[in-house]
């Protein structure tokens, strides 16, 4: 049932009214790929526009704390924690995103640690364009999800 629709088929936002405050978790990844040569410059920080990785990390941060007002039906959430950590992958030539996004609410953050990801993401894309434009964001995808009425979620195909 897709809880966005109501029984007309018109859009709805869902009413959390009557949902418990709980403790929510969420956890996301994905992928950037890139030339040798990009992945290199990163590492160094030799990028002209400066730090690639703690820009891409800000940017993440603010996308995740405003999350509602780019997906239309997505509830404001007061986030209490937002953690993103990069890993280079040298023999790719790949950076990892993790996002984990934490709140005490009536819904969860899953759509706040997916959107930290992917403008973690296309923020490195902006940064390193003009050096790479055949980088490829790959794998977007929600890890592990907690709290909430169905609890504990883990994603199987990883």
């Amino acid at each position: 049932m897709l809880t966005h629709i109501d029984a007309n088929g018109n859009a709805q936002m869902v009413d959390i009214t009557e949902k418990n405050i709980t403790h929510r978790l969420a956890i996301a990844s994905g992928m950037i790929t890139m030339q040798q040569a990009t992945l290199k410059l990163i590492q160094k920080q030799g990028h002209k526009k400066g730090d690639v990785l703690t820009v891409a990390k800000i940017a993440g941060i603010q996308a995740a704390k405003n999350t509602s007002g780019l997906i239309p039906l997505c509830h404001p959430i007061s986030i209490s924690g937002i953690e993103i950590n990069f890993i280079v992958n040298e023999e790719t030539p790949s950076i990892i995103c993790h996002a984990t996004v934490e709140c005490s609410g009536q819904t969860g953050v899953e759509m706040e640690a997916l959107t930290a990801v992917s403008i973690s993401l296309l923020t490195i894309y902006d940064m390193c364009k003009a050096v790479d434009r055949g980088m490829k964001i790959i794998d977007v995808q929600l890890l592990h999800k907690d709290g909430g009425k169905s609890g504990l979620w883990r994603n199987k195909s990883i």
